[in-house]
């Protein structure tokens, strides 16, 4: 397990350089001045953009930038917004509160998409199932906006439950509704998977000979079934929790949720080119400590795996 381990971490050092630069490049590469777009309609000074640029390092050849850049981000220094605010402050401010989105959302669909999954395909080809199909792919075809629209207009102009959006991103409950639209998406393909993977193992043999041995059938779906047919389900939430916060953006513009989506979209519409840097670096590390851990998950879900 330990050289594993020591393996996995030795080939996120390549992804990791190699995401941080497609997204330099990506970044520096957005049409117009983020300098001059500072000054607004207002014909900007150019020995003032000089000055800011030769201060924020934009005048450097690309190379140089991103070696600059690089070289700031391994001492844990995302770069500076465009009003000479570190980055990592910004981080620091916004990311609890998608933190605690993304985690709501998250165990929304872990438990309401494993346990629709489950009873789905225990119920192979009868009413429930059927339902449960229709139902996760109407979540699927629906856009995350639209969907976002839908639920302010019934739950929160119609029935009056919620606000239209959250007046305090610290407030857990007002979270609850924009948790449920993120989710959503992610829920549908959750409950799927479990259903398939359910409705194929449960035919195993392993559960046969668990059945045979009169074992109660809560132990034989708790233990044996469900344990073995969720490792393409972690599989899935371990790629999603990333996602997850960094599809937030549209979904805490919608609810106006001050969390790193809201923060990355201004930072985007402002073209400051450090701050989306730094989010999407930081995301990036979100998604390969997420990989990493379902590597692990599976030995502990499945004894037949074994790490060399």
């Amino acid at each position: 397990m330990g050289r594993f381990v020591a393996r996995r971490l030795l080939q996120m050092i390549p992804v990791f350089f190699g995401t941080t630069l497609l997204i330099f490049l990506m970044v520096h590469a957005l049409p117009g001045d983020p300098v001059a777009a500072m000054w607004g309609d207002k014909a900007p000074d150019p020995a003032q953009v000089a000055a800011l640029k030769h201060t924020m390092g934009l005048d450097k050849p690309m190379l140089q930038q991103y070696l600059d850049y690089m070289g700031n981000l391994l001492t844990g220094d995302f770069g500076k917004t465009l009003a000479q605010r570190p980055v990592r402050d910004v981080i620091t401010e916004a990311l609890p509160v998608t933190v605690r989105l993304a985690l709501l959302a998250f165990l929304i669909e872990i438990v309401l998409g494993i346990g629709i999954g489950l009873l789905a395909g225990l119920r192979r080809g009868k009413a429930f199932d059927k339902g449960a199909l229709v139902f996760t792919l109407l979540l699927i075809s629906i856009p995350i906006p639209v969907l976002g629209f839908i639920f302010q207009t019934i739950f929160a102009d119609n029935l009056h439950w919620v606000t239209p959006t959250v007046q305090d991103s610290n407030d857990i409950t007002q979270l609850m509704l924009p948790a449920i639209v993120l989710g959503s998406v992610s829920l549908a393909y959750v409950a799927r998977l479990t259903r398939t993977s359910i409705a194929e193992n449960i035919k195993a043999d392993y559960v046969r000979t668990a059945t045979a041995k009169g074992l109660p059938r809560r132990k034989v779906i708790g233990t044996h079934l469900l344990r073995n047919s969720l490792i393409p389900v972690v599989t899935f939430l371990g790629t999603d929790l990333g996602a997850l916060m960094g599809g937030a953006i549209v979904t805490e513009g919608i609810f106006n949720v001050k969390g790193v989506g809201n923060a990355l979209f201004h930072a985007i519409n402002l073209k400051e080119g450090s701050t989306v840097s730094g989010f999407v670096a930081f995301l990036v590390i979100v998604y390969l400590v997420a990989g990493l851990l379902v590597d692990l998950l599976y030995a502990v879900l499945d004894p037949r795996i074994r790490y060399a």
